[in-house]
């Protein structure tokens, strides 16, 4: 037997161990990706591509923080981070509040599918993609590296402090003006703003215009042309801000505010144009009869008419109008051309044809005096030309030549007025402007923001008639006006009609025209404007100097 046979069996198998238990994963304390999340808006905002709330931000980033074990309470955080950071860059970004968009969603459904693809191309910047394409293989490369997330708290810490101090500093430096909104713009905290606000409105609650019987002198007809879609900014970025038709009108108004950026508050505010300026909740809300101005034309003698170069149906068009007292039928279109399609394909009328009809229908009527309100929307954005050279271009590119016969069509008008020796006075008021170029805080045709860019437009008012003669030029006015201002020079072209002897001199009316502060507003945002600087309150955030809205 040999010595290896009386091993015990114990050896012969050794016995084998078990498994030592497994040890649970630390949970990590870091940003991973997400830190170019941060990084990537830190630029935007330093770029004033978009604002930045350092808190909300240094809040989301201590939630995709927490240490969490569970791969499943990983995968749960990040299903709930995605949504989370794209409602935050949302609300970074300077577009609408988000209930704001939301409002909008059922109109949005109405946009043609060319329009939608074409406001899409609008948000995307080349310049802005590549630089965060340069960001991210950067970030790549330096997280090999670096602690990029421990540099990104750093950087948002710094952010909320400095945001802290900047915010009440923009408004301690606003400079002093010429009236008490910027005297107070003046003051050491944004209540001081929101005060200024508040006693500018109540002040304009004591503006009326009131007009008088127009049962003297020679009688003539008055006709507000409303268009949508032009400001002084988008006629300097196509070269037609000296078209032959702003030196033909005996009135032009340089620093009109509209104090609206959309066409239903806009349509409201001139159609209550004898009252001073409300704030934007008020527009839905009855005003005093002495507000209205059809109705107050028709008080003083004028038949009231209303025609339009489309159907009114969009938002609910003709329905605000006729809550603002124009009663009258709207003039039927049938049989006039249709140069263009809307953004959702409905027709848009000849401006020229539409205008040349009413003027026909006008001199058959026996009505000493007629007040007409026409609304175009031939400059509308999303508009597309239907035949001819101009058919392929993009809204965008298509605004100049749009331009050029609209205001070619109005000169036309007044033309043929002249020519059958009727008198009128003729009066061109926007809307508010195009956007055609839009800033830094909002693309190309984007008006949520009511800023100096898009809401002063020209305003221009021309006397037609056989026995004008007229006496020096064209009456130019440089103050910051609005509605109540053009009010009051209707009002006194009523009281002292420009025809006959002794001459009509323009700058004879000009001197019972009074100056409005700049306040424009939409829902949700308020524009304070003073000696060249402006500020903005969004939502409930608080007041901001909003740098350079003028070019």
């Amino acid at each position: 037997m040999k010595l290896d046979d009386m091993k015990p069996a114990a050896q012969e198998a050794p016995a084998q161990s078990s498994p030592a238990p497994e040890t649970a994963a630390q949970p990590s304390i870091r940003l991973g990706a997400w830190s170019f999340y941060f990084l990537a808006k830190i630029l935007l905002y330093w770029r004033e591509l978009i604002g930045f709330h350092p808190l909300e931000n240094i809040a989301f980033a201590a939630f995709l923080l927490m240490p969490v074990r569970s791969r499943t309470w990983r995968l749960a955080r990040n299903a709930v981070a995605v949504p989370l950071a794209l409602a935050l860059l949302y609300y970074d970004s300077w577009l609408p509040p988000i209930e704001r968009a939301l409002s909008q969603a059922t109109l949005l459904s109405n946009f043609s599918f060319g329009y939608l693809v074409e406001l899409t191309g609008r948000f995307i910047s080349w310049p802005v993609v590549a630089m965060l394409v340069i960001g991210w293989v950067g970030y790549r490369i330096a997280s090999r590296y670096l602690r990029t997330g421990v540099a990104v708290m750093v950087a948002l810490l710094a952010l909320a402090v400095s945001a802290s101090k900047n915010e009440q500093a923009s408004i301690a430096a606003a400079p002093s003006g010429r009236e008490e909104l910027a005297r107070k713009a003046a003051g050491t905290d944004t209540a001081n703003l929101d005060a200024a606000v508040q006693e500018f409105y109540a002040n304009e609650a004591q503006r009326n215009v009131r007009f008088a019987k127009a049962d003297h002198g020679a009688p003539f007809d008055i006709i507000f042309l409303h268009v949508c879609s032009l400001s002084w900014d988008d006629l300097q970025s196509i070269g037609l801000d000296k078209h032959p038709i702003w030196n033909n009108f005996d009135f032009m108004f340089r620093k009109f505010n509209s104090a609206a950026s959309y066409s239903g508050p806009a349509a409201i505010r001139i159609n209550r144009a004898t009252c001073g300026q409300t704030p934007h909740k008020a527009l839905y809300a009855p005003a005093a009869d002495s507000c209205y101005l059809m109705p107050s034309l028709k008080q003083a003698g004028f038949e009231t008419n209303i025609a339009f170069n489309h159907d009114g149906h969009f938002d609910d068009f003709l329905t605000e109008i006729r809550k603002q007292g124009v009663s009258a039928p709207l003039m039927p279109l049938n049989g006039v051309s249709i140069p263009q399609r809307g953004f959702d394909n409905s027709p848009i009328y000849d401006d020229f044809g539409v205008l040349s009809r009413w003027f026909e229908n006008r001199q058959k009527a026996g009505d000493a005096r007629v007040a007409l309100f026409y609304n175009t929307i031939s400059l509308h954005d999303g508009n597309r030309i239907v035949s001819g050279p101009d058919a392929k271009l993009s809204s965008h590119d298509s605004y100049k030549p749009r331009v050029e016969k609209l205001l070619n069509d109005i000169n036309g008008f007044m033309d043929q007025i002249g020519k059958s020796g009727r008198r009128a006075v003729v009066v061109v008021v926007p809307e508010h402007g195009a956007a055609l170029r839009g800033d830094k805080f909002q693309i190309a045709g984007l008006r949520e923001i009511p800023t100096p860019l898009v809401t002063t437009v020209p305003v221009g008012v021309k006397v037609i008639g056989p026995d004008v003669s007229r006496s020096g030029g064209s009456a130019q006015i440089a103050e910051p006006t609005s509605y109540v201002g053009l009010s009051q020079l209707i009002a006194q072209l009523i009281d002292k009609p420009p025809y006959g002897e002794p001459g009509f001199s323009p700058a004879d009316y000009t001197e019972g025209i009074s100056a409005t502060d700049y306040v424009a507003e939409n829902e949700g945002m308020v524009m304070v404007g003073r000696d060249n600087r402006f500020y903005l309150k969004q939502g409930s955030d608080g007041w901001k100097e909003y740098v350079n809205p003028t070019r």
